[in-house]
């Protein structure tokens, strides 16, 4: 069954040397692809890994430990956090 591609109507400008638009063209003809789809198929598996990496929290063993005991006894609400609660409920605050 034949995959339809997606509509590509927004643009990106891309300056190269003569070299490089060169070598990029002769690498999408070897590929049977235009210039558009060779670059994309290569730069968006990096771009999703970068944005997936910068989002991501790692914690360590102890770390992931520690946040596990948290949610399963959390700690009495400390007076400045009480008093918090109290001013957004005067204020007629919503929760989140």
């Amino acid at each position: 069954m034949a995959q339809t591609l997606p509509n590509r109507d927004d643009r990106i400008e891309l300056r190269t040397t003569r070299e490089e638009k060169r070598l990029l063209t002769a690498a999408a003809a070897h590929e049977r692809l235009d210039v558009t789809s060779f670059i994309m198929r290569a730069v968006l598996p990096a771009a999703l890994d970068v944005v997936e990496n910068a989002e991501r929290i790692s914690l360590s063993e102890r770390d992931s430990l520690r946040l596990l005991d948290l949610l399963e006894n959390p700690p009495a609400p400390t007076p400045a956090l009480l008093a918090a609660a109290r001013r957004r409920i005067a204020r007629g605050g919503k929760s989140a």
